[in-house]
């Protein structure tokens, strides 16, 4: 089969012929019809990170495709059903997290296209218990990024602990933060959205924003307070430092501030402001499997419809490139 391989963390990706994974016991074997592209997976193709991704990797955690192999073991799923992968590959199921709906903190989890390859290929493997089920006549290439993007922020969001009808600011309206507007909005939710591209504004408009700001040109804090009295809640899907000492600044009294994104760097965090003020801050990362379910649901129901342009493997580190410049409206999804 073809696949996009990290053959070195400062060279580009290499499309290259490699073998077809056979399934273990538990495992399917899926024929990728699309798959998302995460800045994850240039994260992962970098090397950015302090633990490293596995050797000859095949990037991708938001493939979509139909499953034409299984494992002896495997009971749930058929040849021909429509599954797609996910950052949450496995989990050991046993650990304290794992029993207490935590299993995104499992110590011994895989990660999809970091610790085992993922859907940077034609085909890829799937962990039964973990695969997510697709719901019928979905888009195929609106869903692949429901399963990073989309239930990661949907996670981020529900952590916010914004109730319905009170102000939650997204800043960050890239891959992620553009759904997040869209989840925020079917979640009852009133959005504020930051971000410093006038494009991306204007698709934080089109998706429901209610007060928007370019924070190149007018301070965050500033307008968010004016506008909203301060939001409840803060999701940071941006991946610059500067967003992230902006978010106490748009926060109300009590509110909760979440963090998405992965900079490189250090929160500049006010202790007294924290203190004084009350504020929660907490780190979010994906969604258990639960979540995936609900966050696909919302699709499923036709309230999300993330923004996708389609591209192919070979355009991978092109696609990449755009990435690292800021210059992609929504997300890119590979077509196999």
């Amino acid at each position: 089969m073809r696949a996009a391989v990290v053959v070195a963390h400062d060279k580009p990706l290499v499309v290259t012929e490699v073998p077809v994974p056979t399934p273990g016991p538990t495992q399917a074997l899926v024929q990728l019809i699309t798959s998302g592209v995460c800045h994850t997976d240039l994260h992962a193709a970098r090397g950015d990170w302090p633990v490293a991704p596995k050797s000859d990797l095949i990037p991708g955690h938001e493939g979509y495709g139909r499953v034409v192999a299984v494992g002896d073991q495997v009971t749930e799923l058929q040849v021909g059903d429509l599954v797609g992968n996910a950052w949450l590959w496995s989990a050991c199921g046993t650990c304290q997290y794992c029993r207490t709906g935590w299993e995104t903190l499992c110590p011994d989890q895989e990660n999809g296209g970091y610790s085992v390859d993922g859907s940077f290929g034609e085909y890829m493997l799937v962990e039964e218990r973990f695969a997510a089920r697709i719901p019928d006549g979905a888009d195929p290439l609106e869903v692949a990024p429901i399963l990073c993007a989309g239930v990661t922020v949907y996670k981020g969001l529900k952590m916010t602990d914004v109730k319905p009808g009170q102000w939650v600011t997204i800043s960050g309206i890239g891959g992620l933060g553009h759904i997040a507007v869209q989840y925020a909005r079917a979640m009852g939710m009133r959005v504020a959205a930051v971000d410093v591209d006038p494009a991306k504004l204007d698709l934080a408009r089109r998706h429901g924003a209610e007060v928007t700001v370019d924070a190149s040109v007018d301070d965050p804090g500033e307008v968010i307070q004016r506008e909203t009295g301060g939001t409840h809640g803060v999701l940071v899907t941006a991946v610059h430092p500067r967003a992230f000492g902006q978010a106490l600044a748009v926060t109300r009294r009590g509110a909760t501030i979440v963090f998405n994104g992965l900079p490189p760097g250090d929160f500049p965090a006010n202790i007294f402001d924290i203190v004084l003020r009350a504020i929660t801050i907490r780190g979010s990362i994906v969604g258990t499997r639960q979540d995936m379910e609900e966050a696909l649901d919302f699709y499923a129901r036709g309230a999300i419809h993330p923004t996708v342009s389609p591209a192919t493997i070979d355009d991978i580190n092109d696609v990449f490139e755009r990435m690292e410049r800021g210059q992609i409206d929504g997300r890119i999804v590979l077509k196999f």
